[in-house]
């Protein structure tokens, strides 16, 4: 016996895949952290600047075309005390399509290659690893 498939709820909303930043919230919310708690935390600390439940909520269900000014991610930081580093990846990621990676401990020439090659199709990054490759043997071999 088969059952005569329902068509969808008109009225349901299509849920999307959230952006970083709204899914960091979330993810604050879901662990046990309420938007009025977060919104008691997120000031600003250089300005004051406070940031309301209401809006810390519509960055979650109904983010703003714009990103969040610096202010506006010192006080996220604050509200869900994590590293402005990390919120600020989460605003980059989600409104500007650009993934930060971390590189603690290397200087700008490390920043800027890997920054480079980040955006290399596969075959020519294979070659790249195989030139540095290269070069470290021969290195090794002269030592």
């Amino acid at each position: 016996m088969e059952a005569a498939a329902t068509a969808p709820d008109q009225g349901a909303a299509e849920v999307g895949p959230r952006g970083a930043l709204s899914q960091l919230i979330q993810d604050a919310n879901d662990r046990g952290l309420s938007y009025a708690k977060m919104s008691e935390r997120a000031v600003d600390p250089d300005t004051g600047m406070k940031l309301s439940k209401a809006y810390l909520q519509r960055l979650v269900t109904n983010p703003p075309a714009n990103a969040p000014s610096p202010k506006q991610l010192k006080a996220v930081a604050n509200a869900l005390s994590v590293s402005l580093r990390r919120v600020k990846a989460a605003a980059a990621e989600q409104w500007l399509e650009y993934e930060a990676t971390e590189l603690a401990g290397y200087g700008d020439d490390v920043r800027i290659i890997v920054s480079h090659l980040t955006g290399m199709p596969e075959s020519e990054l294979r070659r790249w690893r195989a030139m540095i490759e290269a070069d470290e043997r021969a290195r090794r071999e002269n030592d």
